[in-house]
């Protein structure tokens, strides 16, 4: 048998989808799709996984299962390689969310004035007052209560290593590095997508446990 009776796909489904209520999904929005068959590849980006219904709520699984299943269904001597994650999250919303400024203004702030206290009671803690009057007596020879010309640099290379470390300043990044603060975001948006996608899963399986026990 040659390839053309046996078309074969590349599948590799999407992390996260986003829908409004009421849509239906295609295979070519959930998946990256790549055949030897154009016309058969147009055709099954445009072959329908899913329709929203509002009992299923704002986020729905669609398992790399069910494609496979829905797909030989449709065309019996497909042949289905996937890569990638398992199941694809479908989230449902009719309006994209507006930023609350409102609340961005009281988190920054929040944010701000912590930082400052954090940093102030740090350098209370390890007397570092005292350690800049011992350094300036050490390369001066005299003892000065206030040596300004030392801690206002000192204050501006504080400032100036945040801004190093965090690679950022306000939309400038320095380089290409992804700096702490979006290795944790992207680290926890993983965290939620896998929660969320186990989440519905078990849901998923009890629904279909409690109905095969109705059944028996």
């Amino acid at each position: 048998m040659d390839a053309a009776s046996h078309p074969v796909l590349y599948l590799r489904l999407k992390r996260r989808i986003y829908i409004k209520t009421g849509h239906e999904v295609m295979l070519g929005q959930a998946a990256r799709l790549l055949t030897d068959d154009e016309e058969l590849e147009e055709r099954l980006k445009r072959f329908p996984l899913y329709r929203h219904r509002q009992s299923d709520g704002n986020r729905v699984v669609i398992d790399l299962l069910q494609i496979v299943r829905a797909l030989r269904k449709e065309i019996p001597d497909l042949t289905v390689e996937a890569y990638g994650d398992p199941q694809v999250l479908v989230m449902v919303a009719d309006k994209p969310v507006k930023p609350r400024y409102a609340i961005l203004v009281f988190a920054w702030l929040l944010l701000f004035f912590g930082a400052g206290l954090a940093i102030m009671n740090f350098h209370t803690d390890v007397s570092m007052k005292e350690v800049h009057i011992r350094i300036v007596e050490l390369i001066t020879g005299r003892r000065t209560e206030h040596p300004l010309w030392f801690q206002i640099p000192y204050s501006l290379g504080v400032g100036l290593g945040m801004i190093l470390f965090f690679n950022h300043l306000f939309k400038k990044k320095f380089n290409e590095e992804p700096n702490p603060l979006e290795v944790e975001l992207y680290l926890y948006q993983e965290n939620m997508n896998d929660y969320v996608i186990a989440d519905e899963m078990r849901k998923q399986a009890d629904l279909d446990q409690s109905g095969s026990k109705e059944h028996g």
